[in-house]
């Protein structure tokens, strides 16, 4: 299967693409939170006859308004601020001559310019990893308001404790934003599944198959997206799907799936043995029994009249795995399965009266909630036919119309149950899709998407901050 965040074609069979443009807001949320949280050593000193000390230096506002965030092509993420403004409190403490004074110091940094570039792999375990970043900041200006009896007197300090404060704070930034990068969100990106249980039967593998590729206007990720048995971690199929290409830019996320991503999921539920049922006694409809023993009632006689009160079963398997087609006006599933009609003698092994061979198409709709993907199956086609002869093809042409009802009521349900619960998409915990958009292309899925960041994980990143001092 293959999930990708780009805009370009991926060999892999999930592919998803995220945009600059609409990332930069929740990236400037996140950097203005981390730069909020930059705790500054107490300051103390002397200048002539002045004693002072500063403390609760505090960053009270963040006015990042020239802020950009740029994909530079075979480097990574650039998120650059210019000609912003910071404000800030603190407390002083001075001491001139005989008079002692305290208060509040309202001050400002302006004309501060940030420039962080992040480069982006894939770690050993396939998983989304920042391996570094640079960063340069630089605060041009900064000025200091007294409050107070003597604010005017103590004016002449503000360029000298300006030039201080600016220094720490200059000093402040870039380790912040590097221990936020570095820590904490590769933490986070730790919370996005790589390889994990689907359910009981099937597991799904999300590793990255390379480095993600960054263009200049896009983070393309290739992801390998491809079910297994969890019986048969190792029994795998072939990719011989198109490679998705997404061309979108109007949302945050594009996620391509091919037609492998789901043929490997039929696959894994193929080889775990799940497309078999057993249909008899109260499963078994009642009208459909009458009919099927006024169809085999000869063959039943010929083989022992004793038999003709024995119940009757349908055992259905799946002798091949399911394929996927995709095209422009949807996805279809084919299913061929092999039908034996068999009387069921108290105390005796099974007796088969007949074999037949079931062909049926689904529709199938895809849907994305939250970070979970789903399908849904409706029955489109049905057909039966006999594995012996023509003539006993023509026999079960009555059976057609009440096999494809039992179909659509006990199995379609029974597959849509698997399906329902969906599968999670590969996204760090915290993050939800919203405003889902699904297209379909000849061989491949679109979903596109927004991100919305939950209240969660910026208090997760904020819990992670109290005790490393830094966050993002």
């Amino acid at each position: 299967a293959e999930s990708t965040i780009s805009s370009s074609s991926s060999s892999s069979s999930s592919n998803i693409l995220c945009s600059a443009f609409t990332v930069k807001f929740e990236t400037q949320k996140f950097v203005e939170e981390e730069l909020s949280n930059i705790t500054m050593p107490e300051m103390k000193g002397k200048e002539g006859r002045f004693q002072y000390t500063i403390t609760d230096v505090k960053i009270t506002e963040l006015n990042l308004t020239h802020a950009d965030l740029q994909f530079i092509p075979d480097v990574g993420l650039l998120f650059d601020v210019q000609n912003s403004s910071i404000s800030l409190s603190f407390n002083r403490q001075i001491l001139y001559w005989f008079f002692y004074d305290t208060g509040n110091i309202n001050a400002s940094a302006e004309d501060v310019n940030i420039n962080t570039a992040l480069n982006l792999i894939r770690d050993d375990e396939g998983r989304l990893k920042i391996n570094n970043i640079s960063c340069d900041a630089k605060i041009n200006k900064m000025k200091a308001k007294f409050s107070g009896t003597l604010g005017r007197v103590y004016d002449f300090l503000g360029r000298f404790l300006t030039t201080g404060m600016r220094f720490l704070l200059n000093q402040q930034i870039c380790p912040a934003l590097n221990h936020a990068a570095l820590v904490h969100v590769n933490s986070m990106l730790e919370t996005i599944p790589v390889r994990s249980e689907v359910d009981q039967f099937i597991g799904i593998d999300y590793s990255l198959i390379d480095d993600p590729v960054v263009t200049s206007r896009s983070l393309d990720m290739h992801f390998r997206g491809m079910f297994f048995a969890l019986s048969h971690q190792n029994h795998t199929l072939v990719n011989y799907a198109v490679d998705p290409v997404i061309r979108e830019y109007d949302r945050m996320v594009y996620l391509a799936l091919s037609e492998f991503f789901f043929d490997s999921g039929m696959f894994a539920y193929y080889t775990a043995g799940i497309f078999q049922m057993d249909i008899v006694n109260e499963k078994m409809p009642k009208d459909l029994e009458m009919l099927l023993r006024t169809t085999y009632f000869g063959a039943i006689m010929m083989l022992n009249p004793a038999l003709v009160d024995a119940p009757l079963s349908l055992q259905l398997a799946v002798n091949s795995p399911p394929k996927t087609s995709i095209k422009t006006s949807g996805a279809t599933v084919v299913m061929t399965a092999i039908v034996k009609v068999m009387v069921l003698p108290p105390g005796q092994p099974p007796v088969q009266l007949s074999s037949m061979t079931m062909e049926t198409k689904f529709n199938a709709k895809v849907s994305m909630k939250g970070k979970r993907l789903s399908v849904h199956a409706d029955l489109r086609r049905f057909k039966i036919f006999s594995n012996q002869s023509a003539l006993e093809s023509l026999a079960l042409i009555p059976l057609q119309a009440p096999l494809k009802t039992m179909l659509q009521i006990s199995v379609v349900p029974l597959i849509n149950n698997w399906t329902k619960r969906g599968v999670r998409i590969p996204l760090a915990d915290g993050m939800d899709f919203i405003e889902e958009v699904v297209e379909y292309h000849n061989g491949f899925i679109v979903i596109g998407a927004n991100l919305h960041f939950s209240k969660g994980l910026r208090e997760m990143i904020a819990g992670s901050n109290e005790t490393n001092t830094n966050n993002i």
